[in-house]
């Protein structure tokens, strides 16, 4: 399928997607995980919107068990016991102080995270509430499915966090019981949605200017994704 028939969501899908996730350092890899945690910290937060405007949606509040005060992604070493329940947004604070890093790097990286958080705080309610299905059923899947191709993984941290990315494959990608199925009745409106994959992609670059060094093609355009 040609990408001028994707939506422009998907365009930003694609080329995360196409980024240069392979050629990429492990310090930088390091400053991705970084990132991300502000991104689930903004997930858990549109989740909640979500099941606040349907409040009796019981595949949401499955979905919010899911992500929430859960044990699905315990044990892990040094940062949850076995059985212990949190939220995945904790799982990665906890998971960044496995590992030491620059001071100076940190400040600035919670800096750009903070900058997105208030962007995407600042994007009205029903919009982020419609971005779940889109991050759900296939949109954030083929994402980690590309931090995947990066080569450096060695450091407690980033153990961790692939951990986190393999297992959250598993849970949105089972296509009647996944967190996908679970989320895309809502069908997100492209024009709402749209400003939030624009704010992820653009604070991944500005952290790692690296990943625009080889662009690929991405995961293919697939409508439904």
């Amino acid at each position: 399928m040609q990408i001028s028939n994707c939506s422009k969501s998907e365009e930003i899908i694609r080329a995360i997607c196409g980024f240069n996730w392979e050629g990429i350092t492990q310090a930088e890899l390091s400053d991705v995980a970084r990132i991300y945690y502000y991104f689930s910290v903004q997930f858990r937060e549109n989740l909640r919107i979500a099941c606040d405007f349907h409040p009796d949606d019981r595949k949401l509040r499955d979905l919010e068990a899911a992500e929430c005060y859960t044990d699905n992604l315990s044990p892990w070493p040094g940062v949850a016991s076995v059985g212990e329940r949190i939220d995945h947004d904790e799982f990665m604070r906890r998971l960044l102080t496995l590992s030491p890093v620059d001071d100076g790097r940190r400040e600035t990286l919670d800096q750009m995270g903070q900058a997105y958080l208030q962007a995407i705080r600042e994007i009205e309610r029903e919009a982020r509430a419609q971005s779940i299905a889109s991050y759900e059923d296939g949109g954030l899947e083929r994402v980690f499915r590309a931090f995947l191709k990066c080569r450096h993984w060695s450091t407690p941290s980033l153990q961790a966090f692939r951990h986190f990315l393999m297992e959250h494959i598993r849970f949105d990608s089972d296509p009647e019981y996944g967190h996908g199925a679970l989320s895309r009745h809502l069908k997100p409106d492209d024009s709402k949605i749209l400003l939030l994959w624009s704010e992820f992609q653009g604070v991944l670059v500005e952290a790692v200017p690296r990943l625009l060094a080889k662009s690929g093609p991405g995961s293919p355009c697939r409508h439904g994704d």
